[in-house]
């Protein structure tokens, strides 16, 4: 019975796009996945700072919890990556570091200047140019990470 309650679950996972809970599955898929949920949260913060505050009961500012938070899930994304399997782990947390805290601190650039050059007190507009340029950065760093595991792969 304790095998096709396991099972279900699986079914239930693959349903709805989701892996297994594996070692290898929280530190390569989940830990990412939560830095992507922080990632856009972080985009909404940065382009229309007063929103949070009015979906949480506290009122506070959670800028930095989401921005480690990204940190965090892109640092294990990248750490993750098989181009980087052969770099001693030291050496390749360093790289995960640089790379994560990069993509983050130049996306929190980017909606700075996007919002910027946004018309003032149009918080819908800023919202919706936060999620689609971050939803954009993500794709293409994406494709960029994946194109050159790609390489290892041919060599």
């Amino acid at each position: 019975m304790a095998n096709t309650s396991k099972n279900d679950a699986c079914t239930i996972c693959d349903k709805i796009g989701l892996k297994p809970f594996t070692k290898d599955n929280v530190f390569n898929y989940y830990l990412p996945l939560h830095g992507l949920v922080s990632y856009g949260a972080l985009s909404v913060n940065v382009m229309n700072p007063n929103i949070v505050p009015k979906l949480l009961p506290r009122k506070q500012d959670l800028t930095n919890v989401f921005l480690i938070s990204t940190v965090v899930g892109t640092w294990f994304y990248i750490y993750g990556r098989p181009h980087l399997s052969d770099v001693q782990s030291n050496k390749r947390g360093l790289y995960a570091l640089l790379g994560s805290t990069l993509f983050s601190m130049g996306s929190v650039l980017a909606w700075a200047l996007i919002k910027s050059a946004l018309p003032e007190n149009n918080s819908l507009l800023a919202t919706v140019a936060g999620l689609a340029s971050g939803a954009i950065i993500v794709k293409v760093s994406t494709d960029y990470i994946q194109e050159v595991d790609n390489k290892l792969k041919k060599n």
